[in-house]
């Protein structure tokens, strides 16, 4: 622990964590880089990769330019990280600076920056499961009642959310319930050998230890994007054994269900403009971190807590849980 007071400590350095500087409409990576640099298994992992790649293939190489700016974000130094390789590494790769960013697009386009750009593909694989969620799809027939399923991942959990309070319960509930498909939904069943209403669920084959979670607070209305402040709580700890037993498959096996959320990717403003910032819980006191671009400061679980919305346009968009304990004693289970 530093032995100054947080007081004369810079706004962009505090506890472990360092400011990111704006440039450009940046605010988005800035907060997804502040949310991985929070999930030290990534680094980890990261840090025992070798790249070898040729020095003229660095700047366009993803993964390895994430790898040295949470390098970075980890040193002691009290000015902002330095991370304008990486901005630029992303702009190479299509991720374009100066222009608005969706966070959870972002998100999934690094993860599969890393799939693609890593030599070392077993790493890589680590790296994917430490996000992956194995769903199977159930789609039955409402005519002949015969049953298809599909087995699929994510790496990020989209969740509906409705135009009225919602609990983050509420929302998983919801995306794991079964729904008609009728109309032009209809699904082609090979037992009737036509397009047929049916009945479409998901259940969970495995959680990852890092559930990320999107709220989908944008929606299109006839040709209009609009942003959606309506209220979504959601807890410190969540346990999926506790409260969402009927999401599992019949082969889940799984025993530790329960996450502690460790970062929240927070939206401020509207669909057409706006800002990103993150609160992050720092792993060694387990404190609550405020972070606005350079700027970090400490914070509480109730300030966490208005980005639940409703009269507040400063709402979570994101929400990293880890499982098990959040104060990484517990080694990581990185194959889900």
């Amino acid at each position: 622990m530093y032995s100054w007071m947080s007081s004369r400590i810079p706004s962009n350095f505090l506890f472990g964590m360092r400011g990111l500087t704006n440039y450009g409409l940046s605010c988005c990576v800035n907060t997804l880089l502040q949310t991985l640099s929070a999930t030290w298994e990534l680094a980890d992992l990261l840090d025992k990769w070798e790249a070898s790649c040729q020095r003229r293939e660095d700047a366009h190489n993803v993964p390895l330019q994430l790898k040295r700016v949470l390098t970075a974000m980890r040193s002691d130094l009290p000015q902002p990280a330095p991370h304008q390789d990486f901005l630029r590494c992303l702009d190479r790769n299509c991720v374009r600076l100066n222009m608005q960013h969706d966070a959870d697009e972002v998100f999934l386009a690094i993860m599969n920056f890393i799939q693609k750009q890593m030599d070392d593909k077993a790493l890589a694989l680590e790296i994917q499961n430490l996000y992956k969620i194995d769903l199977e799809t159930q789609v039955q027939c409402l005519e002949c009642t015969s049953i298809q399923t599909h087995n699929s991942y994510m790496l990020s959990l989209p969740l509906h959310i409705k135009e009225d309070h919602n609990t983050l319960e509420g929302c998983f509930s919801s995306f794991f319930e079964h729904h008609e498909l009728r109309g032009i939904d209809c699904c082609y069943c090979p037992q009737c050998g036509k397009k047929t209403p049916s009945k479409q669920g998901v259940k969970l084959l495995s959680l990852p230890r890092i559930l990320c979670v999107h709220l989908k607070r944008f929606r299109n209305s006839r040709g209009d994007i609009r942003k959606l402040d309506c209220m979504v709580t959601f807890p410190e700890t969540f346990d999926f054994s506790e409260n969402l037993q009927e999401a599992f498959h019949s082969e889940f096996a799984q025993n530790d269900c329960k996450y502690t959320l460790h970062a929240v990717v927070v939206h401020s403003g509207y669909a057409s403009s706006g800002h990103y910032t993150a609160y992050v819980r720092n792993r060694a006191n387990q404190s609550w971190y405020y972070a606005n671009d350079s700027h970090v400061e400490k914070t509480s679980w109730d300030n966490v807590k208005t980005t639940y919305g409703g009269n507040y346009r400063h709402t979570a968009y994101m929400l990293m849980y880890r499982r098990g304990p959040g104060d990484g004693r517990q080694q990581p289970q990185l194959s889900g």
